[in-house]
């Protein structure tokens, strides 16, 4: 069987004493063993980082420099498009078309923070007086980015790309359900052009090679996509290190329909919003908030086209939902149907676990009609399990959609311009799109509020969190006069 070991130093390392098996979740069936990195081996890695970042090699590199590098393995990775799409199909169960869709724009992202290294400006302050006040930023130095199972490469994408425009020495320990186009990364970036031991790739267990990675005190930022538990687990060690952490934990995104709509195109909406990726997104269209003046006619053509949707094998091109990521996932969607049914919850379509012959690991597309405060409607599945919700007006509406711990995003359906902005407004996410869903960009923002995360990914923002702000103030006419005797006007700050 294929063995991926680890990437480090410019080359694929010598495979780990304990391997980890990575299986096709739709098949059942071994795609390849990955390494399971101990302690001693992490460590050692994490010191060869440092060393590189501190020999200027790419921490002191000119920014045209990172331009050319990062604009290189955009264009190597659209050229290999098509082996990572396979290879995304068979590590996550996704369907194919999905991930044609989803990897045609991944490149875009090494582009955008291409063009950024190359055109970031530093800025000069009104300092008062003979003086100039000039603003740099600076690399952190190593960056740490743990990275999940259900967006591989264009998550991993997201995170390399703008550490290594601003500069830094990265490490990536992606999820070990799905490694294998992460660690394919390493020889395309090296052919890009970036020097040996910039970016590593480190499999392993996210409680054992992630916590160890987490916990050096050698490290400069966290950047971390996964559940609030993960998060609770490095927090410590990182606030004691003074480690700076960005998190991405998740959501339970509302998505909310107005009378406006009209109801064929709100129905196409919520199908999109909830059941991309099986379900199994941080903004997952999970709480489906529709208004009473529409609720029976939307339900009653949403359950008709929900339960005609193509479950099947990813590699189909006609297949639109695929598999879970693994028979846990399945336990966890089968329970949150069960809690939902004891809750009083009305099981509309779906509720099953499915197969498809005889293997995989599925779940049916279902959709629960429930009240807002149910445990359906308040906490995330991950899966393709929907929670329906009557409200009877705006306000109601928008009181649902905040009711949660979560704060991601959120998406308000509507034709009246004024009521979408003003709805738009009202609700607590960091992401709320108006007349659309799931929509993403390099240079927009994303990320959320409460116990959805900490700071940003993508666009300026992404970059600056991967830098640290350094002021140099020039002094050209102040004189150090403030001991001398007689002296008037003398400037003490």
């Amino acid at each position: 069987m294929w063995h991926q070991s680890n990437w480090v130093n410019g080359v694929y390392q010598l495979a780990a004493r304990d391997a980890i098996l990575v299986i096709n979740p739709a098949t059942e069936s071994p795609v390849a063993t990955i390494d399971s990195t101990p302690q001693e081996t992490v460590n050692a890695i994490v010191v060869s980082s440092l060393e590189n970042f501190s020999s200027g090699v790419w921490s002191q590199a000119d920014a045209s420099t990172r331009f050319t590098v990062l604009s290189r393995a955009a264009n190597l990775l659209r050229a290999r498009l098509p082996e990572f799409i396979n290879l995304e199909t068979r590590q996550t169960g996704r369907p194919i078309r999905e991930m044609k869709a989803q990897l045609f724009r991944i490149p875009e992202w090494l582009e955008y923070f291409a063009s950024l290294a190359r055109t970031h400006e530093g800025r000069v302050t009104p300092f008062k007086g003979p003086v100039v006040n000039t603003l740099t930023r600076l690399p952190l130095g190593v960056v740490v980015q743990i990275t999940p199972w259900n967006h591989p490469l264009l998550i991993a994408t997201k995170k390399i790309a703008a550490a290594l425009a601003a500069g830094n020495s990265v490490i990536v320990k992606p999820s070990e359900s799905a490694p294998l186009s992460v660690l394919e990364m390493g020889k395309l970036f090296q052919e890009a052009g970036l020097p040996d031991g910039t970016l590593q790739i480190v499999s392993g267990y996210g409680r054992e090679t992630g916590k160890f990675l987490c916990e050096s005190p050698l490290i400069s930022k966290i950047d971390l996509t996964g559940g609030l538990a993960t998060y609770e687990a490095i927090a410590p060690t990182a606030s004691k290190n003074l480690i700076p952490i960005t998190a991405e934990l998740g959501g339970k995104a509302p998505v909310c329909f107005f009378p406006s709509m009209p109801i064929e195109k709100g129905v196409k909406a919520a199908l999109f919003a909830s059941f991309i990726a099986s379900g199994q997104t941080c903004v997952t269209g999970s709480r489906l908030l529709i208004h009473s003046e529409i609720y029976n006619e939307f339900v009653e053509q949403l359950v008709r086209r929900t339960m005609s949707l193509r479950l099947g094998n990813p590699t189909d091109d006609r297949t639109q939902i695929g598999a879970v990521i693994s028979r846990a996932s399945v336990e966890r969607c089968t329970a949150f149907v069960s809690h939902a049914m004891a809750e009083g919850g009305k099981v509309l379509c779906g509720g099953k676990p499915t197969n498809v012959d005889g293997k995989g690991f599925f779940f049916e597309p279902t959709l629960i009609e429930t009240k807002a405060g149910s445990n359906l409607a308040c906490n995330e599945v991950f899966g393709p399990v929907i929670a329906l919700i009557r409200c009877e007006s705006e306000e109601e509406i928008i009181r649902v959609a905040n009711a949660t711990s979560f704060a991601l995003g959120a998406s308000v359906w509507s034709n009246d311009f004024s009521q979408a902005h003003r709805v738009a407004e009202k609700i607590n996410a960091g992401i709320v799109w108006i007349n659309g869903h799931h929509l993403n960009d390099p240079s927009s923002p994303w990320g959320g509020f409460k116990e959805s995360g900490l700071g940003k990914e993508n666009g300026v923002e992404a970059y600056e969190s991967y830098t640290k702000l350094k002021s140099t103030i020039i002094n050209y006419g102040q004189e150090p006069t403030w001991f001398d005797d007689e002296v008037e006007n003398a400037r003490y700050g």
